[in-house]
């Protein structure tokens, strides 16, 4: 899944209805627009007309910034720049790249290399990258090649004295952040609406979103989860952020047909090949979004029974889709219940 103009642009666009606002009263203001290969929202309440004057640039100015630091499609961007020089040496990093990398190498650790940033050679050779669709199943010389390149042991982050660096192994590790770049960028835009005095606001930045307060009705803040379907947009359930943040990762919206296979973008590093199970969404509510949104990714790489297994373990809030037959069945972690505003279990 997916930040910022990336490989996942497609992915993100696609992904960016999985969950949804419930419907904001008409008195809420609401500013959108595009950014990084989707699109962005804030709905916010109880907005000075200052605010609401200078939200817009604001959100757009940052988003921008992000995008030319984590973008892997700028060719000057920091993250090109790193992916780029063949250097073994601790590299200098801002804070925004320092919380990302943290964040995803826990998770990461967590779900045994599921979830995993370097990734992306194996990615692009399934042609979700920049490179085509293949004409031809990849070889496993070709799959082994790639994952030469793949592993989280091969980054390294450090915290020193004079600030983060970030230090590859082999010359040509590819880090991609669109696994993570959603809610990173929600997360940066709530903290923007604090630093402006927005105390009710409801960001979301493709299908990753998080809230504070409430909406002008004086009623929390609540979204769906669509039904695992890309022919039309309905509720499977609705939560209550809590001031959370949410992710949901999907396999149903982004793939394609290769010598009559059904060939997923979610790629299993472990294999070098796209995911066969039969888990077709994963929804993580956590405190922020990026958390969400790295949880999300690695819990579609592991399957239904590993991601319950793991989800009860850590006592994290998720809730999963797994088709059964013609039949869509869900599972909702004892931790997600307590956000869930209509349980289709009782």
């Amino acid at each position: 899944m997916p930040l910022f103009t990336f490989r996942h642009s497609l992915l993100l666009l696609l992904c960016a209805v999985l969950v949804g606002c419930e419907g904001a009263p008409p008195s809420d203001q609401v500013f959108q627009g595009k950014t990084m290969g989707t699109v962005w929202r804030v709905t916010a309440s109880g907005l000075s007309p200052e605010q609401a004057k200078q939200l817009p640039r604001l959100i757009q100015q940052r988003l921008d910034a992000d995008d030319q630091e984590l973008s892997t499609w700028k060719k000057d961007s920091w993250l090109t720049r790193f992916n780029q020089n063949p250097s073994l040496e601790p590299q200098p990093i801002s804070d925004n790249v320092a919380t990302i990398i943290s964040s995803a190498l826990y998770v990461g650790r967590m779900t045994e290399g599921a979830m995993d940033i370097t990734v992306g050679p194996l990615v692009n050779l399934w042609g979700f990258g920049p490179r085509a669709i293949p004409t031809h199943t990849p070889s496993v010389s070709q799959i082994s090649a790639a994952r030469d390149k793949v592993g989280l042991q091969h980054l390294t982050l450090s915290d020193t004295v004079s600030g983060n660096t970030l230090r590859k192994d082999i010359p040509d590790l590819y880090v991609d952040l669109s696994t993570v770049g959603e809610g990173f960028a929600a997360d940066h835009l709530a903290r923007l609406m604090e630093e402006q005095g927005v105390r009710n606001y409801l960001v979301s930045v493709g299908g990753a979103l998080i809230s504070r307060g409430q909406h002008q009705q004086g009623q929390p803040w609540r979204v769906a989860v669509q039904k695992p379907t890309d022919k039309f947009n309905q509720a499977q359930v609705i939560v209550d952020l809590q001031g959370h943040g949410i992710s949901t990762s999907g396999d149903y919206r982004n793939y394609y047909e290769l010598e009559g296979k059904r060939i997923s973008h979610i790629i299993d590093p472990s294999t070098g090949q796209p995911i066969e199970h039969h888990l077709v969404s994963a929804t993580v509510i956590a405190t922020t979004a990026l958390e969400a949104d790295a949880w999300d990714t690695g819990l579609m790489v592991l399957g239904t029974e590993k991601a319950k297994a793991l989800a009860n373990k850590l006592h994290l809030a998720v809730y999963l889709i797994t088709k059964q037959g013609d039949n869509f069945v869900g599972w909702a972690s004892p931790t997600f219940k307590t956000f869930l505003v209509n349980d289709p279990e009782k």
